[in-house]
């Protein structure tokens, strides 16, 4: 286990929910986790907050802004909100984090 961090109330407003999909899952399997996080986040932040969080190394944060798509609803067009989400990879000999357990 890495050295653990002082757990701060900013790291709970980096990190706002894991994202759970079928490509997440399949991420999983290679000591990778997904997390939706803050517009404002950057990489060294997330990867801060994870290791305060969750008690892990981290190796490497990818950061994705996914555009929010043009819907229509009784006619009208809206647009969905933009999502910005973290793809963490552990280092290696970490033990994978449990998303479905409390923090």
């Amino acid at each position: 286990m890495a050295k653990k961090q002082e757990v701060d109330a900013r790291h709970y407003d980096v990190i706002l929910s894991p994202h759970i999909t079928e490509k997440s899952t399949l991420l999983s399997e290679h000591n990778a986790i997904v997390f939706k996080v803050a517009k404002t986040a950057s990489k060294p932040q997330v990867k801060e907050a994870v290791e305060a969080l969750y008690d892990r190394k981290v190796a490497g944060v990818n950061i994705i802004v996914q555009k929010g798509k043009t819907k229509r609803w009784k006619g009208q067009p809206y647009k969905r909100t933009d999502v910005k989400k973290a793809i963490v990879t552990l280092a290696e000999g970490q033990e994978p984090i449990d998303i479905t357990s409390g923090i």
